[in-house]
């Protein structure tokens, strides 16, 4: 069980650190941006949807490693309370029952919307906007994956800190 949760925490770990990197692009991508609206009074609709895309990216991407690294957002009021038992057995309930049907049901979903999106050979309704809007889409399926992959590692780290403690 050990392994199986090692091998998915450094999945999301590479995949969030290297998506991680898009934030330096998407940063340059807008200052270039602002620079040339204000100054040459250009603008183009494939910058906005490309900073659009790279922030969902980013975004989708990187939630699992977010939920590895313990930053993703919680509620605590009673759970930094709790005894390392007490919390593995909230996680617990939490990902089998809560956020793994949710990545479910995102991957299904998604993965739908991008087939969609791709067989229609979707692109973008602006004029010089970008082509193959599946490419984007398909980052929510994939990002559903790795959070759904993560909720398991978490699962099987909590089994394992719950029956430590028997």
């Amino acid at each position: 069980m050990i392994r199986i949760s090692e091998w998915i925490d450094k999945v999301n770990v590479y995949v969030g650190k290297s998506v991680s990197w898009l934030s330096l692009l998407l940063v340059v991508i807008i200052i270039v941006d602002v620079a040339l609206r204000y100054s040459l009074q250009i603008t183009s609709s494939a910058s906005f949807e490309l900073e659009w895309h790279l922030f969902a990216a980013i975004f989708l991407l990187s939630a699992g490693w977010t939920f590895h690294q313990d930053k993703h957002v919680r509620v605590d009021v009673f759970y930094q309370r709790f005894s390392d038992r007490q919390k593995a057995i909230v996680n617990l309930i939490g990902c089998l029952f809560l956020l793994i049907p949710l990545c479910l049901i995102g991957m299904a979903e998604g993965f739908q919307f991008t087939k969609n999106a791709y067989l229609m050979g979707e692109t973008s309704p602006d004029p010089g906007g970008l082509p193959a809007r599946y490419i984007i889409k398909s980052a929510i399926p994939v990002g559903f994956l790795l959070l759904a992959l993560q909720g398991l590692s978490i699962s099987l780290k909590s089994l394992k800190t719950i029956f430590d403690h028997d």
